[in-house]
């Protein structure tokens, strides 16, 4: 049922449970261990290299099975079902990384990538399950909780792995190593259990099909030509996906890969995982503030205003210097992050089919991961060549400003009306 108080907060409460990797594994730890333990005696620039190609290749395999598994869980209504096994995938191959020891930076790679594809995957299914539990009315305001909690939930669970990290001993842990590595298992146990509130309390809405998962599978693949037809008669829908493909590359590249750059201009372990921390504890407050902004100016107008903030943060990053810069740009990255984020999704929503949701959105999160694919691979092959962090960063500013520049074409009601004239020519199919 819409707009169900439980369902809403049982829904949000996933970007608690799953946000604890993007922060603790995605964003510190994993990048910064890494370097200095996994792939120790690497120099920097090849480290970045082989983290961005870690990054390419579980975006890569979520790009292309996103759209399919999205078809088949329209057809079917598996939606709960997809989310609920890749949470429980990437949660456990999160914790395995506790298992490995200095140098086993083979196996690092693949249970990270795992992990990714995991956590990404799972968002496919999470974001598909939005119009199920918020009207159009609400679905700007769940849309940004989800992400504020996601913030506050990661951004807590975080700043325990934090104090394990500079405290071992308080914590009965032998020394930062180890901290590490219990920091890894406690993402992948905190991941499952707060995932349990929406297995139990969100009604996935099926429109009354109730499909065998073969025949699914069948409908999935059909479905996916479909929906690449669709897509011709939803022009403005396409327009939107491509401008989201291009400017959420620089957002997701920045969360991935932002303790690499800071490690490689000589920063410390303590202050990057500081500046992550400012993050997470400014976006909370923001995400939610930012959505009141939204409908101040317009949904569309305040995505174009974070994307113009994404252009200014990622030129003042190419020239700082000083460990106090890291901290006033995490600053600026907290006040615009939740908020494109949430918007975005929210947004969709109102450019779709509402009956073919998970389906679409499996093309909007294939996007944003083969977005995701250019980003880190374009960073880290541009550092590789000029031996030069800074450059490989310089880089995301074209597809930011490609982003803005498509966007400005997007006009809602003219989607609205494509999206009414598609749905009729649907019905009368």
């Amino acid at each position: 049922m819409q707009d169900s108080k439980k369902e809403i907060i049982s829904w949000s409460l996933y970007d608690w449970a799953n946000s604890a990797f993007a922060t603790t594994v995605m964003a510190a730890f994993f990048p910064i261990f890494f370097s200095a333990y996994w792939s120790m005696g690497q120099d920097a620039s090849v480290s970045t290299f082989f983290l961005g190609i870690a990054n390419s290749i579980a975006s890569l395999v979520v790009a292309a099975l996103a759209p399919f598994l999205g078809a088949i869980a329209d057809s079917g209504s598996y939606r709960k079902k997809f989310l609920i096994f890749l949470a429980f995938l990437g949660a456990a191959m999160t914790s395995c990384l506790f298992l490995l020891r200095a140098g086993d930076w083979v196996l690092a790679i693949v249970f990270y990538v795992i992990s990714c594809i995991g956590f990404s995957g799972g968002n496919t299914f999470y974001d598909s399950l939005l119009p199920c539990v918020a009207s159009e009315k609400k679905v700007d305001f769940v849309s940004a909780l989800g992400f504020s909690l996601g913030y506050i939930g990661g951004g807590l669970l975080f700043l325990i792995n934090v104090l394990m990290y500079l405290k071992p001993a308080l914590f009965g842990l032998a020394d930062s190593v180890q901290a590490v590595k219990v920091s890894f298992l406690t993402v992948g146990i905190w991941w499952l259990v707060f995932t349990i509130p929406l297995l139990l309390f969100v009604k996935e809405d099926n429109g009354g099909k109730k499909v065998k998962i073969s025949e699914s599978c069948k409908n999935g693949a059909r479905d996916i030509l479909q929906t690449l037809k669709c897509l011709k008669y939803l022009k403005t829908t396409t327009l939107f996906l491509i401008s989201y493909w291009c400017y959420i590359d620089g957002v997701d590249t920045i969360v991935r890969m932002a303790t690499d750059y800071g490690s490689a201009l000589g920063f410390s372990s303590s202050s990057l995982i500081v500046a992550l921390l400012i993050t997470q504890f400014v976006a909370f407050p923001a995400a939610l503030l930012y959505n009141l902004f939204g409908k101040k100016i317009g949904t569309r107008n305040a995505i174009l205003v974070a994307i113009i903030a994404y252009c200014i943060i990622t030129t003042l990053g190419v020239f700082m210097t000083k460990e106090i810069h890291f901290y006033l740009l995490a600053i600026l990255i907290g006040l615009f992050q939740g908020g494109i984020q949430a918007l975005s999704r929210s947004y969709y929503t109102r450019l779709i089919p509402k009956n073919n949701s998970a389906q679409f959105f499996g093309f909007f999160n294939m996007l944003g991961k083969f977005a995701a694919i250019v980003g880190p691979f374009l960073i880290g092959i541009v550092t590789l060549i000029t031996k030069s962090n800074r450059v490989g960063l310089l880089s995301l500013i074209i597809l930011f400003a490609a982003g803005g520049t498509l966007l400005l074409k997007v006009d809602e009601s003219k989607a609205s009306k494509e999206v009414e004239r598609f749905e009729e020519k649907i019905a009368r199919a």
